[in-house]
C-alpha cells in the first residue's frame, strides 16, 4: 500500500462539509510529511466542498505548498491520505489527476510558445479529446480575457499578469472539479491583482477553489472560508464571521468625539470594567479626539454604546462606527495561540 494513503479511510467515506450537502471535492485526512528528521505537515486534515473558494493561510514554512504538492500527486505523503472528488490520489493518481487543475507558486511556461499554442498542447496533454481541443481552449481563454490581446502572441512576450492567467486558463482545461492555486498574485501590480481576484470569485459555484496568498484582504474578499496552518498543522477554519467571534473576543469601535479620554473612563468602566479606551493622536482646534474603544465581545454594552455615549455627551460625538477585526488580526492571533501552545507543551 502507498505511504500516503496508509489511513483506513475510503474515498469520499461518506463525510460531508459543514453547511454542503454533498461530498467533499477535496479531503486530507491526517497528512504527515517528513524530510529526514524535520516535520513538514503532521496530521493535517482538510475538506473542500463542490463549489467553495477555500483560502490556504499560513506564515512561511507553515506546511501549505507541501500540502498542495501532496494534493495534487506531485509529492507523496509519509502517511495519511488525499482524496481529489473521492478519488485516492495514492492509489490512483492518473484518475485523481482528470478532476484536478494545479497551478504552482512559479508557474512554468514556455517562452517561444503562443498563447493558443500553448494551452492547445496542454489540452491535448490532458487528454481532452481532439474534436473538442479547440473549443475547450477557447472557452478557457474567454473565461481568463485572453482572446482579444494574447491568442497570438508569445508566452514570453507576456506580462506577469497575464502569465498568470495563462495559468489559471491552463487549469480549467479539461473541466476539472478542483483547481489548486498556489500564490496566484505573487509579484503582480495592484490593477493585475484586481484583475485576477475578479477571475478567481467567478470560479465560485463551478470548482472548488484552494488559493494559498499572502495577501490577506484579497482571501477575505475572495473567499467562502479559511484554512490556517502553523508549524504543518491546522489552527484555525471556518468563515470570517466565526473566526472572529472565536479568535477576537472583543469588540471595537472607533469614536470622534469632544470629550477627553478620562471622561470617557469614568463613564465606562463602571459600567464594564474590562473596557479599553485608547486615543490615537492629539485633540484638533476644535478638541474633538480620536479614540478606540474596546470591550468584551459579550458585554451588554456593545450593542448600545453608541446611545449611551450620546446620552452622556449629548452633541459632542462626531463619528462613531464598529471597527471589526480583519482576516489579518485573526491570522496574527491563531498563529500566536498556536505557537504559545507549542511552547507550553515542551515545558
Amino acid at each position: 500500500m502507498p505511504a500516503s494513503a496508509s489511513t483506513s479511510a475510503s474515498p469520499g467515506a461518506g463525510v460531508t462539509v459543514p453547511g454542503l450537502d454533498a461530498p467533499p471535492v477535496i479531503e486530507a485526512v491526517n497528512l504527515c510529511k517528513t524530510y529526514g528528521g524535520v516535520t513538514a505537515i503532521e496530521n493535517l486534515s482538510l475538506r473542500v466542498g463542490r463549489g467553495e473558494i477555500v483560502g490556504f493561510l499560513g506564515p512561511n514554512g507553515a506546511g501549505k505548498s507541501t500540502t498542495m504538492r501532496i494534493l495534487s500527486g506531485l509529492m507523496p505523503a509519509t502517511s495519511g491520505a488525499a482524496f481529489i472528488s473521492g478519488i485516492p490520489v495514492a492509489w490512483k493518481p492518473e484518475s485523481a489527476k482528470m478532476h484536478l487543475g494545479y497551478m504552482p507558486e512559479n508557474n512554468p511556461l514556455p517562452e517561444d510558445l503562443r498563447v493558443v499554442e500553448y494551452l492547445r498542447w496542454r489540452a491535448k496533454l490532458k487528454g481532452v479529446p481532439w474534436r473538442r481541443v479547440n473549443a475547450e481552449v477557447d472557452g478557457a481563454m474567454e473565461r481568463c480575457d485572453l482572446v482579444r490581446k494574447t491568442r497570438g502572441r508569445l508566452v514570453g512576450t507576456l506580462s506577469k499578469g497575464f502569465r498568470q492567467r495563462v495559468g489559471i486558463a491552463d487549469a480549467l482545461l479539461g473541466g476539472p472539479d478542483v483547481i489548486i492555486l498556489d500564490e496566484p498574485t505573487i509579484g503582480l501590480d495592484p490593477h493585475q491583482i484586481l484583475s485576477i481576484r475578479r477571475l478567481i470569485k467567478n470560479l465560485g459555484g463551478r470548482v472548488a477553489v484552494l488559493i494559498s496568498s499572502h495577501i490577506l484582504p484579497e482571501i477575505e474578499q475572495m473567499c467562502d472560508r479559511v484554512i490556517i496552518v502553523n508549524q504543518g498543522r491546522v489552527v484555525a477554519s471556518g468563515t470570517t464571521a466565526a473566526l472572529r467571534a472565536e479568535f477576537i473576543p472583543r469588540a471595537k469601535f472607533t469614536l470622534a468625539a469632544a470629550v477627553t479620554g478620562a471622561a470617557l473612563e469614568a463613564l465606562l468602566l463602571p459600567r464594564e470594567p474590562a473596557a479599553s479606551v485608547e486615543g490615537t493622536g492629539r485633540p484638533g482646534p476644535d478638541g474633538v479626539r480620536r479614540f478606540t474603544i474596546g470591550l468584551p465581545s459579550c458585554s451588554a454594552l456593545a450593542d448600545g454604546l453608541l446611545a449611551f455615549l450620546w446620552g452622556a455627551f449629548p452633541g459632542k460625538i462626531l463619528e462613531f462606527h464598529a471597527t471589526p477585526p480583519d482576516l489579518e488580526e485573526i491570522f496574527i492571533e491563531a498563529t500566536h495561540r498556536c505557537w504559545e501552545d507549542e511552547t507550553k507543551s515542551r515545558k
